[in-house]
């Protein structure tokens, strides 16, 4: 088994199951539950019947809200793409020009219609608060290959998701395993530039702090919070020096700025961009699991209740050209047979409106996609009925998407344990099945 109490070694020292694939993953995070039949999943049989009732075809389950209106078709085209042929909405143009490197799984489902029990649901692989996040289990199971970086790092986009930091943390495992926030744009960590005078003197003080905890652990005995505190300061210490490094985007070249669009008129654009451009970055240098949330575009997050039209655009335009640059450039630079990109929210909506123009939550089918890191490129994966409602083709579960992430990175989820409650504890519990359709 994976299996290992105390602190792991920034590089990891746990043998692989099977050769890996993937080195990292960078998982974009659509926080709200983007609208599948309106982003890869056409459904024609919406715009034939649109403003029609729902229940003259099918039964309508609950829904989070029950104001349920009539059938809504898309207000966007759907075209095929590349050599696959696959079909996405001309929501997302740059998107679009990478289909042949996606795996678009469209069977998804979740077990919760609500924001916080199903982004703990997408985080965890449970609607419980407070297990570790899929960030964190990588980390214990690989570690770093950055001594002087976090395993895992969750770029902030300026929103936090329901379900808070929870959603990023480290459960019953060491806090040395929890994400450690960025900020994409200013100071990217609070306090990273040293306020003493002189690296010595900073030193000195580190010292003072390791002692009086190396103490407090001897007077009380080993202790996880203890020893992840001492790893914790030596990590902030040596990140003083990569940080501002590393996050110093002028070094990057003009071309490659405009390409994330860093130079948009659109400032969530920009700022997505950059998140882009720094998940890029830091699993160049060795960082095991990046997570990207979304930015602010004052619309809400991917949830429309109401205003599908100007959410769902406004949304898609701050995230679309700079996902298409991330898998364009990942794969310029050799790195995106080594990277997991994984696009996921924490459920679908509707194919109906809930009042005029919104969409309700829809957990019963819904749309991710994986490129890059050993997945099959230009392929679909699933299916849900003619009004894409419901999965009924190869149906996917959270679980089975944790198993594949992690199968994708040298990992049998069934043997990556941790021994907690009396159980061995593990992301999929006991559930899981590795997605081998979309495999290359």
């Amino acid at each position: 088994m994976l299996q290992k109490h105390g602190l792991s070694s920034s590089r990891g020292n746990h043998p692989l199951h099977h050769p890996a694939k993937a080195k990292s993953i960078i998982f974009l995070y659509m926080d709200g539950g983007p609208s599948q039949v309106d982003t890869f999943d056409p459904k024609p049989l919406l715009t034939e019947h649109h403003g029609k009732n729902p229940a003259d075809f099918f039964k309508v389950a609950p829904t989070q809200f029950n104001n349920n209106g009539t059938v809504l078709g898309t207000p966007w085209t759907f075209q095929k793409h590349g050599e696959s042929g696959i079909e996405v909405s001309s929501l997302f143009p740059h998107v679009a020009k990478q289909v042949d490197s996606l795996a678009v799984v469209r069977s998804m489902t979740s077990q919760f219609p609500e924001h916080t029990f199903a982004n703990y649901f997408l985080h965890t692989g449970s609607g419980l608060q407070g297990r570790p996040s899929m960030g964190a289990w990588v980390t214990y199971g690989l570690g770093s290959e950055n001594e002087n970086l976090p395993g895992f790092v969750v770029l902030n986009g300026g929103l936090t998701p329901p379900g808070g930091l929870d959603c990023f943390g480290n459960g019953f495992l060491a806090a040395t395993y929890q994400g450690s926030v960025l900020r994409p744009n200013g100071q990217s960590v609070a306090n990273v530039t040293p306020l003493e005078k002189s690296p010595e003197r900073q030193r000195r003080k580190l010292e003072l702090l390791q002692t009086l905890d190396h103490e407090t652990r001897d007077f009380f005995g080993k202790s996880d919070p203890v020893e992840s505190a001492i790893a914790n300061y030596e990590l902030a210490f040596r990140m003083q020096a990569e940080i501002p490094k590393l996050c110093d985007i002028s070094q990057e070249t003009a071309h490659t700025q405009r390409m994330y669009g860093l130079d948009a008129e659109y400032e969530p654009t920009r700022i997505f961009g950059r998140e882009c451009l720094l998940a890029r970055r830091l699993v160049e240098q060795g960082v095991r699991f990046v997570e990207l949330t979304c930015p602010n575009v004052g619309q809400d997050r991917w949830d429309q209740h109401s205003k599908l039209k100007e959410g769902h655009e406004s949304n898609a335009r701050a995230v679309d050209q700079p996902i298409g640059a991330l898998l364009q450039d990942l794969r310029d630079r050799g790195m995106l047979d080594s990277t997991l990109v994984v696009w996921a929210g924490e459920f679908g909506r509707t194919p109906f409106a809930q009042g005029a123009d919104g969409r309700d939550h829809n957990p019963f089918g819904f749309t991710i996609w994986m490129a890059g890191g050993g997945v099959k490129g230009g392929t679909i994966y699933g299916e849900t009925d003619e009004w894409g409602y419901h999965a009924i083709r190869d149906k996917c579960e959270m679980h089975d998407l944790h198993a594949t992430m992690l199968h994708l990175l040298g990992i049998d989820h069934t043997k990556s344990t941790f021994r907690f409650g009396g159980r061995d504890m593990r992301l999929t519990d006991v559930h899981g099945n590795v997605l081998q359709g979309i495999l290359a």
